[in-house]
């Protein structure tokens, strides 16, 4: 039986091998996040960093994964945690100013539901940001439904 853990609900549950933590797979992303932003992989292509944060699989080059997909709002925590710049908004269209703006996490879960990460358009984003972080050392799964 696996080893049991604390989710961020209070919840007990186990991971799929039952030595995974929620949290673990969180950092994971985070680092990954943070990867992205200091190398600026996903500059000018805002939606494709949301489409494949949300919807496909991140591997490190060894297979490690990364992330198996977010919800929205895991995301809009994540971002608000690695202070990701609001200006990024400009790119999907959307003016910072007319986004929550005391309250990160709503400003990034605002940003990412007018985003349509679910269009084509943000599938072939998320494909061009796929190719330029493999580059970078990452394995980016195909879309969903691809």
């Amino acid at each position: 039986m696996g080893k049991w853990l604390v989710n961020t609900r209070g919840r007990r549950s186990a991971g799929r091998d039952g030595l995974q933590v929620q949290g673990n797979r969180m950092d994971r992303l985070r680092e990954f996040l943070e990867d992205v932003k200091q190398h600026e992989h996903a500059r000018g292509n805002f939606r494709g960093l949301l489409h494949v944060a949300i919807g496909r699989r991140i591997f490190l080059a060894d297979g490690t994964l990364v992330s198996a997909g977010r919800t929205w709002r895991e995301l809009a925590v994540l971002l608000k945690k690695v202070r990701w710049s609001k200006e990024a908004v400009r790119e999907l269209g959307l003016e910072p100013a007319a986004l929550p703006p005391r309250d990160r996490e709503r400003f990034w879960y605002s940003a990412i539901t007018q985003a349509h990460v679910d269009s084509p358009e943000a599938t072939e984003a998320g494909n061009q940001l796929a190719k330029k972080l493999e580059a970078a050392g990452y394995q980016i799964g195909p879309p969903p439904g691809g």
